[in-house]
């Protein structure tokens, strides 16, 4: 199967440009809301959507993006909200759809049983920030035989050998830390990341289709920013901008900063 995700880059790159990618948790300030600002960052610009179910102990997470999973777990949020949520975004908007999960819910709701149902709810895949290649084969088989997108994390600290690993376990993109720590806004992006996704690109050989392609996140917040990582990378990631923005602002706040950040995506990769 075709993957959607390499395919949204693919013509982003054939365009001449790369993709933005952008964040919201699932469920705040509730579930509808979240679905409304989902649907909100792709009719503004996003080429790619990443939605967090929200989870009691979000390790990778900044102060801002752990205050609204707070919220919504505090508002009643269950697993199967994830599917609803997706269900309803992918048929109003043609972008897919990744969702980006920690893996003890996944393997509490079964591995087949949870990619059958975003299967069929119209998802894209998985970005699985907790969980490594090598201790994922259930993943890795439940996602070959669903065609869904499996995405691992790459750090700076990755030795080759991982970065290999990474490299032909990994469909969709490879999701590039920028620097180590939580997520958050950083007035510099760590020149670490420039440095990953070339080490990334070295081993091409091993992908899926012998291409790498590799979207940068944690710490970007500003279009300025968004067009400095695009010219080394396939894509950015932004959340915790777009999550202030939709706490202070709401839809429309959202959707004036969702524009301003794609117009960074749009300036010649």
């Amino acid at each position: 199967m075709t993957s959607r995700v390499a395919a949204a880059i693919d013509t982003a790159r054939a365009e001449g440009r790369g993709v933005f990618v952008g964040y919201l948790p699932l469920g705040f300030p509730d579930l509808q809301t979240s679905i409304e600002a989902a649907v909100t960052l792709a009719e503004n610009g996003a080429d790619i959507l990443e939605l967090g179910p929200p989870y009691s102990d979000p390790v990778m997470d900044g102060a801002i993006i752990q205050e609204a999973t707070q919220a919504a777990l505090a508002g009643g949020f269950r697993v199967h909200d994830t599917f609803t949520a997706v269900r309803e975004i992918a048929r109003r908007v043609d972008v897919p759809v990744l969702v980006m999960t920690y893996w003890n819910p996944v393997a509490q709701y079964g591995v087949d049983r949870y990619a059958d149902d975003l299967l069929a709810a119209g998802g894209a895949g998985l970005i699985t920030p907790d969980i490594t290649p090598e201790a994922a084969e259930d993943w890795i088989a439940a996602s070959t035989r669903t065609g869904l997108d499996r995405v691992f994390l790459a750090a700076p600290t990755s030795t080759d050998e991982r970065l290999e690993l990474i490299v032909r376990s990994t469909t969709g993109f490879i999701y590039t830390v920028s620097t180590m720590g939580i997520t958050g806004e950083r007035a510099q992006l760590d020149a670490a990341a420039r440095t990953l996704v070339g080490r990334l690109r070295r081993h091409a050989d091993a992908a899926p289709d012998g291409q790498v392609r590799a979207c940068v996140g944690i710490g970007i917040s500003t279009a300025e920013q968004v067009t400095g990582v695009l010219e080394y990378a396939d894509g950015a990631i932004v959340g915790t901008a777009l999550v202030r923005a939709l706490r202070d602002g709401g839809l429309e706040g959202l959707a004036e900063t969702t524009r301003a950040l794609a117009a960074g995506a749009a300036s010649p990769a």
